[in-house]
């Protein structure tokens, strides 16, 4: 039997008024909600500790920065894989119990990184391995946490609750590597390991206190992940949510040039290269505290073609400039843009989808946002090779900025999309 929706521990919301800063209110209504957001948070600069150390690692043991590049191709492969089983899995047991489980498996593979270094066992192919299984355990845990969501809060919290869960994932990138670096260079890789695994026990504990999150179903049958796909061909709203985001992750996704553009346009090193890459992240990251003006926004499909049209025109400028600080600022700028669009996508998934699709939606947006941007890597390193990387930059944010065009001239339905009357 399907389960109720967990919200006795919620308030009614507090009236909308006009703010800047993002809105707290999921974090003060949902004690339920507020231990998973903190628990994320503390886990996310764990993973991003260990992301490091294990590549730090990989170096230190082959001298190869060819190795340490097949690190991600080990977490991509199983993430793009099975992020689609997770989301067919999700919709068929019991959430709280899948979140739990694959939460427990991600601590257990950190004390088997951190036990192997203590005791000096220092093989490439089993730090490979456990990447991969670490990635299979994330598959699993992202589309069940997620879809939990839209069962702790109210529909009109969910788009605050994006912007919180955004600025979870963001401030993980930022803060964990750098923390990491720090470990390893004091106390070594066993430590960052071992840190990693206490992280965990604040998800675990989320996990632990929630109710049983059984999807609510209305067939008998197990759920499918063509079943999953079939349905969001029917659905052109929720489709077009993809469409647009392969827009900026494909077309004008720059990052693999990042060192050639820091030596050549703004006479740079790795140091100068770090700070491209921390740019766009930074601006993320103010895009999900400079949330509280998005309540206000109703037409969700338009919100996100703007959005990803200022994504690609500030990487397109970007693509003009050789100054750096300019340079920066288009960059941030860029990050801050996509930030909206993902916290309106992610939003009209989780209200105009229904429960039982959650979690299959959930892993096909895993497979977008793992592989979209490993094709933009690509598609700018060949365009960039062919011809120059000004040209790979800009014409990659041209070519952005009009594909979206045309979709919002296909997707009058998309732009007309009101979050009071969402349709999928």
């Amino acid at each position: 039997m399907p389960q109720p929706s967990p919200r006795s521990d919620a308030q009614p919301p507090a009236p909308e008024r006009r703010r800047l800063f993002a809105d707290l209110t999921p974090l003060r209504t949902s004690a339920h909600y507020r231990r998973l957001w903190f628990g994320s948070t503390v886990s996310w600069v764990g993973q991003g500790m260990t992301s490091l150390a294990v590549s730090l690692q990989v170096y230190d043991i082959t001298r190869s920065p060819f190795s340490v590049g097949l690190v991600g191709l080990f977490s991509l492969v199983p993430l793009v894989v099975f992020g689609l089983y997770g989301g067919a899995i999700a919709d068929t047991v019991d959430r709280r119990k899948l979140g739990l489980y694959s939460a427990c498996g991600s601590a257990v593979l950190s004390v088997a990184l951190a036990t192997a270094a203590f005791a000096g066992f220092h093989r490439v192919w089993f730090l490979y391995g456990i990447v991969a299984l670490q990635a299979v355990c994330a598959a699993l845990n992202s589309p069940a946490r997620s879809s939990m969501i839209p069962r702790l809060l109210p529909p009109e919290q969910l788009r605050a609750a994006n912007a919180l869960n955004s600025m979870v994932t963001t401030f993980g990138m930022l803060v964990g590597p750098s923390l990491g670096g720090l470990i390893v260079g004091f106390a070594g890789f066993q430590t960052a390991y071992l840190v990693d695994a206490v992280a965990f026990t604040a998800s675990l504990y989320a996990m632990w206190r929630l109710p049983s999150m059984l999807p609510e179903r209305t067939g008998g049958k197990r759920a499918s992940v063509l079943d999953g796909l079939r349905f969001l061909a029917t659905r052109p709203n929720l489709r077009m949510t993809f469409f647009s985001d392969f827009c900026a992750m494909i077309l004008a996704h720059p990052r693999a040039l990042f060192p050639a553009v820091a030596v050549l346009w703004f006479g740079g090193d790795a140091k100068t290269a770090g700070l491209l890459v921390a740019a766009p992240a930074f601006g993320a990251l103010l895009g999900g505290i400079l949330s509280g003006w998005q309540g206000r926004i109703r037409h969700h499909g338009q919100a996100i073609l703007i959005a990803v049209a200022c994504w690609g025109t500030a990487i397109a400028v970007f693509g003009l400039t050789r100054n750096l600080w300019l340079g920066l600022l288009l960059l941030a700028l860029a990050g801050y843009s996509d930030t909206v669009s993902m916290i309106f996508r992610n939003t009209m998934m989780q209200v105009a989808a229904p429960d039982e699709m959650r979690g299959r939606l959930q892993g096909v947006f895993i497979v977008v946002v793992a592989g979209g941007p490993r094709l933009g890597d690509f598609l700018a390193g060949s365009v960039a090779d062919l011809t120059s990387p000004a040209v790979a930059v800009t014409g990659g944010g041209i070519a952005c900025v009009l594909a979206v065009g045309a979709l919002a001239l296909y997707g009058r339905g998309f732009r007309r999309y009101d979050a009071l009357d969402p349709t999928p």
